[in-house]
């Protein structure tokens, strides 16, 4: 299986970025799948997370 790594920074780029657009891009999908692999993560960054997944699932954000 290959490594997967997270960029330092990554969660917060993908955050505004989101915030932005109100899209979730299929690259800012793979850059939240390797911060879940990365198994590093801060708990400001999971709840980051756990907020950006609510928003997709209450419908505020896309998927593109």
């Amino acid at each position: 299986m290959p490594q997967v790594k997270l960029l330092p920074g990554a969660i917060n780029e993908i955050m505004a970025s989101v915030a932005d657009k109100c899209v979730l891009t299929q690259s800012d999908r793979y850059g939240l799948m390797a911060a879940i692999l990365d198994g590093s993560l801060s708990e400001e960054d999971r709840r980051s997370i756990e907020r950006l997944l609510r928003s997709v699932a209450k419908g505020r954000v896309k998927v593109a």
